[in-house]
């Protein structure tokens, strides 16, 4: 039986999109309250009934929020274009959860209404 749980986190940032238009609304600098949905999988572990303790996401995630809250995101490396997509990807590609537990989507969602899922390979 395969179980997913999911963790969000709310980080409020600032960027602007270099690669649109001028004319763009997203080529001006501006911010959101993003939030970043961890889509974690794994087996239940039969003693403890979970997959992985929250809190061990959450230490997980820790070093990114510290890195992406209240920062302009267009500064941190390796996202000098950071749209949602590819800043999902960013994520999906720092965290590291302990085994058995495995990162398997990361959701950035800039508003209520408009948000993108990578899904990790395999």
């Amino acid at each position: 039986m395969r179980t997913e749980i999911e963790r969000t986190f709310r980080i409020e940032a600032a960027h602007r999109l270099p690669h649109v238009p001028e004319d763009h609304k997203c080529a001006r600098l501006h911010g959101h309250s993003f939030h970043i949905t961890l889509h974690v999988a794994g087996p239940v572990d039969a003693r403890l009934g979970w997959v992985i303790d929250f809190a061990e996401i959450d230490e997980a995630f820790a070093p990114l929020f510290k890195q992406l809250d209240h920062h302009y995101l267009n500064e941190v490396e390796g996202l000098d274009n950071p749209t949602s997509e590819l800043l999902a990807r960013w994520v999906l590609e720092r965290v590291v959860l302990p085994a058995p537990a495995m990162l398997r989507a990361v959701t950035v969602a800039e508003t209520c209404m408009a948000r993108c899922t990578v899904h990790a390979e395999g």
